[in-house]
């Protein structure tokens, strides 16, 4: 990996230090990991895949700063904070870390549906390894 993996409480520290902080009543912290079952399988029901043993994984920095700075216009959210590892990936490994920090839950949820999939689909690269 060439990253390191940052602590969620740091993280939620920092967060609350923010000057968005007296905004913010919620906060959500997504945690993908490389997973054995292979995206076929849980996706779209394939039965004869084999099992996953790690992923190559990276992503575009420019496309995901584009999603954060438009994560900023979506209803209640103050505070985005993201990170994403590099490299040869093995099952049980971090693969990112996004936390969201909005005014109330729905739009809290909402937010994080919405930047973790646009994270996954424009912004990064996995390939499984069987």
């Amino acid at each position: 990996m060439s990253n390191t993996i940052p602590s969620v409480n740091d993280w939620l520290k920092d967060a609350k230090a923010d000057p968005s902080a007296a905004k913010i009543g919620m906060y959500l912290v997504h945690n993908g990991i490389v997973r054995e079952t292979a995206k076929a399988k849980v996706r779209y029901n394939e039965e004869n895949t084999k099992p996953v043993v790690g992923m190559h994984f990276s992503y575009d920095r420019e496309k995901l700063d584009a999603v954060i700075k438009e994560g900023y216009t979506l209803p209640g959210i103050y505070y985005i904070r993201t990170w994403l590892n590099e490299g040869e990936l093995k099952v049980g490994d971090d693969i990112m870390y996004v936390l969201i920090g909005g005014d109330i839950r729905p739009n809290v949820v909402d937010a994080l549906q919405h930047i973790v999939s646009r994270i996954k689909n424009e912004c990064v690269i996995e390939k499984e390894i069987y």
